[in-house]
């Protein structure tokens, strides 16, 4: 059934360390289940997703950190399956705390990636912020 609520937005962080490896999450349920992706989620009412980032990646993996770099803006949409999602990523390479599975029920990981080592099964947002992050580096 299509979704006849308009567009949801979400947010996203992609979390680069110091080696230039990229965090991910193994998502275990909804859409795309089964995939590895950012931390992320939907950002609620009257909360600026840069918060929402901020709050979700707290929420996920217990660290803290600052949502100002926008890295790119993933535009995902399944008219069959009923999914439009709008979500700005951030690129996030500063934290505090270390990350830790806080929500297990929903996620598998957190695995850190090198760009040369990536596993074949990534979400589609992750998909189009590696590519982000590719242009950006060039």
């Amino acid at each position: 059934m299509a979704n006849t609520t308009g567009p949801r937005v979400g947010c996203g962080a992609a979390i680069i360390d110091s080696d230039g490896r990229i965090l991910l999450l193994r998502r275990l349920r909804g859409l795309e289940a089964g995939c590895w992706g950012l931390p992320g989620g939907k950002v609620d009412s009257y909360e600026t997703t840069a918060y929402a980032a901020e709050r979700e990646i707290h929420e996920e993996l217990g660290i803290t950190i600052q949502a100002r770099d926008l890295l790119c803006l993933v535009e995902e949409m399944d008219a069959i399956g009923g999914h439009h999602w709008v979500s700005p990523v951030y690129l996030v390479t500063s934290w505090q705390g270390e990350p830790a599975l806080m929500e297990p029920e929903k996620h598998e990981g957190p695995q850190w990636f090198t760009p040369d080592c990536l596993p074949d099964d990534l979400t589609t947002p992750t998909r189009q912020a590696l590519a982000a992050l590719r242009q950006r580096s060039a």
